[in-house]
């Protein structure tokens, strides 16, 4: 084998053309006039105006990143189709009969309202009741601890 006899597997890549027939002639694929066209060019960064307007969040206190918690309602309605007499509501109990989804009862609180009626004696213990609620359960002869 002799240095003249080599040859290269690739073929030689083409002079990249510049005049008028080129691919970066002219202009170089600026378009034509215009801010974007000229040398050192930059646009304002409009983005930051749009940021600029919008209010800063104010006054939610040192614990600013904590949620906002929210308790998931329970109807005496719902404690009346679901639970018998006797029964005992814990946070437990809610999430077995499917009246809190495990994951919001994680997130939020659980606060019975006095909405339809009770007849059945319930002893409900680590729920959150309402004063209306309560006078219900009491008067149906159950208790709120």
């Amino acid at each position: 084998m002799q240095l003249h006899t080599l040859t290269s597997k690739t073929k030689r890549k083409k002079s990249v053309q510049i005049g008028r027939g080129g691919k970066r002639g002219k202009t170089s694929g600026r378009g034509m006039k215009g801010q974007k066209a000229r040398a050192g060019s930059k646009l304002r960064p409009e983005m930051r105006d749009i940021i600029k307007k919008i209010p800063k969040l104010r006054g939610r206190g040192k614990n600013s990143n904590l949620p906002i918690k929210n308790s998931v309602t329970i109807t005496l309605a719902q404690l009346e189709s679901r639970f018998e007499a006797g029964d005992v509501v814990t946070h437990a109990s809610l999430n077995e009969k499917k009246l809190v989804n495990a994951v919001a009862a994680r997130a939020r609180a659980a606060k019975i309202l006095k909405t339809g009626t009770l007849s059945k004696k319930l002893s409900i213990q680590g729920v959150s009741v309402t004063k209306g609620a309560k006078e219900q359960i009491e008067s149906a002869g159950g208790t709120v601890a």
